[in-house]
Order: C-alpha cells, then structure tokens, then sequence
C-alpha cells in the first residue's frame, strides 16, 4: 500500500503536467488557467453545497441516536473530493468531481466495506476494549475466538446490562433484615 500511494504521488504531477502541455497546445495558456481556476470555484460551490447537506444529515441521525456511518463516508469522499479539485489539474479535477456523484460514492463505499470486513487486520476498538470477531467479546466471538476468554462452549450470548447496588444503603423491614445481612432477600418465597 505504501509504494501504491509513493507512485501516485510521482506519477500524477507527471501526468498533471502531460495534459497541461497538450491542453495549452491546444486551446492556449490562457484559456488552460481560465478552466483551472473555474473548476475549483466550481468545486467549492458543490462542495459548499453538499457538505451542509451531509451535515444537516448527520446532525439529524444524531438528535435520533443513530451511528451517522454512511453520512461520515460521504462526508469523507466531499473531504477529497475538495482537496482534488483545488489542487490544479485536469486528472485531480476529474477524479473531485466525480466523488460528488452519490452513485458512485455509493459503489465506493460497498467496495471498501467489503475491502474492510474481509481483512484480517480488522479490529475494532470500544471504550479502551477490543469487541467483535478475533477478540473474545461482541458479535461473532467464538468460545475459543480470543486468549482469556474463560466462557465454555453452549455458554450462550453475553447480555450487557445496568444494575443498582443497594448494599450501600440498607433498608430495614419488619424482621429487621435488610438487603446486606443474612438470610435476607428481595426475591422472597410467599406462601
């Protein structure tokens, strides 16, 4: 991935300045710069325009609890999709515009999902805690899916819930038992 992204770095300004040449050749320094300059105020319009879109979005998903996943891609993709199209060139400027395209930020984001899912490298961290597959906890954690894991197998699903202590303040009943002392019990037997 490394020597992917040192290849882009040499091999698009070589290319960049390729179609500058031929593009002055052909329609002239002037006009070349004139296309230059309109595609990034182009860019930043769209940019403008669908980045508080994609914001009202996620502040709705918000105010209703939901994880803004899709919303956060997007916005991603308009991120670049910015960077691209004020960096000059036609190629840069080619590849901005397209991420403005919702169909194709939406094959994008199938393809790295997938790319993602699959990878063995995958971890997912919560709270300082490793969850999901490979970590012993979560979604698709196995008896034997991660070191220290105690549970045996048919153990059942693990249930996350809130309890109250109510040690810390006893109360007293009749028989002058509590919760904390022997023999007492909130779940009592009535016969």
């Amino acid at each position: 991935m490394p020597i992917l992204i040192l290849l882009a770095f040499i091999l698009v300004p070589i290319a960049e300045i390729a179609v500058f040449i031929k593009a002055g050749e052909m329609i002239g320094l002037g006009w070349t710069l004139a296309v230059i300059i309109l595609t990034a105020m182009i860019g930043t319009a769209l940019l403008r325009q669908q980045g508080l879109k994609v914001l009202s979005q996620t502040q709705e998903k918000l105010n209703r609890g939901e994880m803004p996943v899709g919303e956060l891609f997007t916005g991603l993709c308009l991120l670049v999709a910015g960077a691209l199209l004020l960096t000059p060139g036609f190629i840069t400027d080619a590849i901005g515009f397209a991420l403005f395209l919702p169909p194709l930020r939406t094959v994008l984001g199938y393809f790295v999902l997938r790319r993602l899912s699959r990878g063995q490298g995958a971890r997912v961290w919560v709270n300082g805690e490793e969850v999901g597959p490979g970590s012993g906890r979560g979604p698709g954690a196995g008896p034997a899916a991660g070191p220290g894991n105690d549970r045996g197998p048919g153990a059942g699903p693990i249930i996350d819930g809130d309890y109250t202590d109510v040690t810390e303040s006893p109360s007293k009943d009749e028989s002058g038992t509590g919760p904390g002392k022997s023999g007492s019990s909130p779940w009592r037997r009535i016969e």
